[in-house]
């Protein structure tokens, strides 16, 4: 299910999130983008990780289709337990967006 992103999607989704709507990590930092989530899930300790996913549920897959409004992504994250393929997906899509964002500054300049 790889379709093309608006770049006003793509805008949207890499903004930051509304202070009252950002991610509380468990002991942790408070999540506010999508590159700030690669970050944090990059340095996370497995016990923080499994408290936001588990088989009863994807906090971060949750976030991001309920907060970042990215239902591709959340589609493809809220089903993995393994945070190193979540981080991997996050990061896929990261790439993508700011390529697709990079295009629009340039062709402004």
């Amino acid at each position: 299910m790889n379709k093309t992103v608006s770049l006003e999607d793509a805008e949207r989704i890499l903004a930051d999130a509304s202070p009252e709507q950002c991610f509380w990590v468990n002991n942790g930092p408070i999540i506010k983008n999508l590159s700030e989530m690669a970050n944090a899930l990059a340095c996370m300790k497995d016990e923080i990780f499994s408290h936001h996913v588990n088989k009863e549920k994807n906090d971060f897959g949750n976030w991001v289709r309920d907060v970042l409004k990215d239902e591709e992504l959340s589609n493809n994250i809220i089903g993995v337990r393994s945070k190193e393929k979540i981080l991997k997906k996050v990061q896929s899509r990261l790439k993508k967006l700011e390529i697709k964002t990079r295009k629009k500054r340039n062709i402004a300049a």
